[in-house]
């Protein structure tokens, strides 16, 4: 995958997110044409359904239909604050620079449970670009 302007300020701006985002680190992440996938791991101590496993998120980029509370106090260093920062940066220095770009209104999420379902996840992000030409997004 050769990145494009935008895809250049996406990469950047995604590995910077351990860097604002308390009890984040990275897992494998890809930035396609129209989209990207990303493994966000999350390790908080006083998450309350902790069940001794640090929850991971795939945002990948199948419609995410919100629900009423979406945008009521999130808090920070959830999912939606984490992603909406990223999607927000990303979006203010391809503005600064002129650079054409729009992200879709929300996004994906999926708490990985168990080792098989993250290697599965991770594997399909590692073979996305492979696969681009047969995925249902490439228009």
């Amino acid at each position: 995958m050769v990145f494009s302007s935008l895809g250049i300020i996406a990469d950047i701006l995604w590995h910077e997110i351990p860097n604002h985002s308390k009890f984040v680190s990275l897992g494998e992440f890809v930035v396609m044409p129209n989209h990207i996938h990303g493994l966000l791991l999350i390790d908080k101590p006083d998450n309350p359904t902790d069940t001794g496993h640090a929850p991971v998120v795939d945002t990948g980029h199948a419609l995410y239909l919100p629900g009423k509370t979406r945008f009521q106090n999130i808090g920070k260093n959830t999912i939606s604050s984490i992603v909406g920062s990223y999607k927000s940066a990303v979006t203010r220095h391809a503005n600064r620079l002129e650079i054409e770009n729009g992200w879709q209104a929300g996004f994906h999420d999926h708490i990985i449970r168990n080792h098989a379902e993250y290697n599965r996840i991770e594997n399909y992000i590692i073979k996305n670009p492979q696969n681009w030409d047969d995925d249902k997004f490439n228009n």
